[in-house]
């Protein structure tokens, strides 16, 4: 039978150190007591003994002084370079914005001087990204969304006396018809016009022109259609 000592106080004999037990016992608090030392000072040892740290409420993240906190005990979901830590405690992509090279395109001057009412054909692509694909002067997109159009179509020749053109969109009229009507004595004509549009994907954009175009690519003569999705 296991003897109880009931005191109110234990002290040390001598010195400052007090000590219970010997190693390889086992101390225990029963459950249902307290165990308060609120007014004194616990130093741990350098290696803590596994425990639970469900009731562990207020550690102060500037008491950390060294090393870091893997991404793997920071909120819920995959860490990666292309996604951030939301206010919910979830990685998340972030949202809005354009990728520029995927969503634009940039074509000037007509293949060759085009005396037509049609489609104007682009010789030259500075610029067609990967989610637009161009064939014979007709943009079709791959992305839906809001995009900015800007063109202008130019005339250096006395041959004709007037040009329009049109944006259009799946082969309807977007950008009503700007009209140029001048006199054989004009060997430049030019227009131009900015429109956003709203498209989904696989919609087509073209310019479809009537008059004389030149397919100079002098300073002074300069055809261009070009485009970029805007942002969410």
């Amino acid at each position: 039978m296991a003897s109880v000592l009931k005191v109110d106080k234990l002290d040390p004999q001598s010195g400052t150190a007090l000590e219970i037990g010997t190693s390889g016992d086992t101390i225990s608090v029963p459950s249902g007591a307290t165990l308060d030392i609120s007014a004194s000072t616990l130093t741990p040892p350098a290696t803590m003994p596994a425990s639970s740290g469900v009731n562990l409420t207020a550690l102060n993240a500037t008491q950390l002084t060294s090393g870091t906190v893997p991404t793997a005990r920071l909120g819920s979901g995959t860490a990666s370079s292309s996604v951030f830590l939301a206010g919910d405690n979830t990685w998340a992509a972030p949202g809005g914005g354009i990728d520029c090279d995927a969503d634009a395109w940039s074509r000037v001057a007509p293949v060759t001087d085009q005396d037509v009412a049609a489609v104007i054909d682009w010789a030259t692509s500075i610029h067609l990204g990967s989610n637009v694909t161009e064939s014979g002067g007709v943009i079709t997109v791959g992305t839906a969304g809001w995009y900015l159009i800007g063109i202008h179509i130019s005339n250096q020749s006395a041959f004709s006396d007037n040009m329009s053109m049109q944006l259009r969109k799946n082969g309807a009229t977007q950008l009503g018809r700007i009209y140029w009507e001048g006199n054989t004595e004009i060997n430049y004509m030019g227009m131009q016009a900015t429109v956003m549009v709203e498209c989904a994907a696989s919609d087509t954009l073209d310019v479809y022109g009537t008059g004389y175009f030149s397919g100079n690519t002098n300073t002074d003569s300069v055809t261009w259609f070009t485009g970029v999705r805007l942002g969410a």
